[in-house]
């Protein structure tokens, strides 16, 4: 690719976010190029060969290879501090992509109970099917996670913080299971974007997100990616080939736009929902609160080991089940009720009844899913009017 913006090794995660992986056409374009077409055209026969044998650089066909899709794949990388990347049309595609390019039937898979209630459904349904078993385990129980292993277990999978409970893993300790036992590491770091937290650094061998969320940041469109090194990324890249699980060029341009701005929004994320959880912490129609910047949150410490800031994702529980908790969500004026996180505006929901409905109810109570739960997905908007709007149900119950 010609015209690429070169960036000295000192660039900061700022500075990266910005203009890493840039690459300008012959138009010298400022902002990056959306390139919306399917194929390419080649200048010879010889040099279409060429490309298609991969003797040359270049483009074959937008289902795995768009300049644009690449430029936020190298972002990502550079983010990451990952080696290669492959995007995907979604955070569930790129979870599916892993698990298809790493894992045959009789494989075993250790996964933790607190994940997004689809991830849940790939490792205990979907794959099953494929004679792929799956044995789910407490998130910061290191001893279950040792003795879930088998000689056949391949991968490790988890996400931390938490959905909806913001329990912290340690990555060091669970990469170090995973390791002697020759599976690979998988993490989930959607929650805490690069600008937060890098598992790679702490052990991980793949690290992945649903680029919906944070990494949109506006909640616009839908996007996923995988990153790791070059081994274990090409055999994703080569599944993605076959399977279209691809990533939109127009996506990915929109994917870049929202990665310049991450990190002054995710500080602004941090701030109100540690503001917000405190509020809640002394509220006296609140039980619990769920989040990690909390001194009495379980994982707490671990979180200001691993972490540049708690996120800004938090949960909290209320008596009266779920009457009580849907009289709370049913009461805002400003907070959106929707499923999704991620976005400038604040999102509320009601876990047992949406993100994690699939669930049975013995398999919400194992991950602490209570009927009372209430999850916030902090924006941007002034923290007072946010604690306003959820006073509006809370002095009801």
């Amino acid at each position: 690719m010609k015209n690429r913006q070169e960036l000295p090794e000192s660039a900061s995660f700022e500075t990266l976010s910005v203009r890493a992986g840039t690459v300008r056409s012959a138009e010298r374009e400022h902002s990056e190029a959306i390139y919306l077409t399917s194929s390419f055209i080649y200048e010879s026969a010889a040099q279409a060969a060429a490309v298609f044998a991969g003797e040359e650089e270049g483009n074959v066909y937008s289902r795995y290879t768009n300049p644009g899709v690449r430029m936020f794949e190298e972002r990502m990388m550079a983010l990451e501090g990952a080696e290669e990347g492959c995007a995907t049309g979604s955070g569930m595609a790129a979870i599916l992509g892993i698990c298809m390019a790493h894992l045959k039937a009789g494989d075993h898979v250790i996964c933790s109970r607190s994940v997004f209630g689809t991830t849940v459904t790939i490792f205990g349904k979907t794959l099953a099917q494929f004679g792929v078993t799956c044995t789910f385990v407490e998130l910061t129980d290191l001893e279950q996670w040792q003795a879930a292993m088998k000689p056949e277990t391949k991968m490790l999978f988890l996400e931390t913080p938490s959905n909806p409970l913001c329990e912290v893993a340690d990555l060091e300790a669970i990469a170090a299971i995973a390791h002697e036992g020759d599976a690979l590491f998988v993490v989930d770091n959607c929650f805490c974007t690069p600008a937060l937290q890098q598992p790679l650094a702490w052990g991980a061998d793949i690290v992945m997100h649903s680029a919906t969320k944070f990494i949109d940041g506006q909640g616009r469109c839908m996007g996923g990616i995988a990153l790791g090194n070059k081994e274990l990324i090409q055999p994703i890249q080569l599944w993605q080939r076959g399977a279209g699980a691809s990533l939109s060029p127009f996506n990915a341009w929109v994917l870049l736009k929202g990665l310049e701005t991450l990190k002054l929004r995710m500080d602004a994320h941090c701030r109100n929902a540690q503001q917000l959880a405190w509020w809640l912490a002394e509220h006296p129609k609140v039980v619990d609160v769920h989040y990690c910047g909390l001194p009495h949150h379980p994982g707490a410490a671990l979180a200001r080991k691993q972490q540049q800031g708690y996120g800004g994702v938090l949960s909290f529980e209320v008596e009266g089940g779920r009457e009580a908790a849907w009289k709370v969500i049913d009461s805002v004026q400003i907070i959106s009720r929707t499923a999704n996180l991620g976005d400038t505006r604040t999102t509320v929901t009601h876990p047992a009844s949406t993100t994690h409905c699939r669930l049975s109810d013995e398999d919400k109570l194992k991950a602490g899913i209570a009927e009372g739960l209430v999850r916030i997905a902090a924006g941007l908007e002034n923290v007072e009017d946010l604690k306003a709007d959820l006073e509006r149900g809370l002095s009801q119950l």
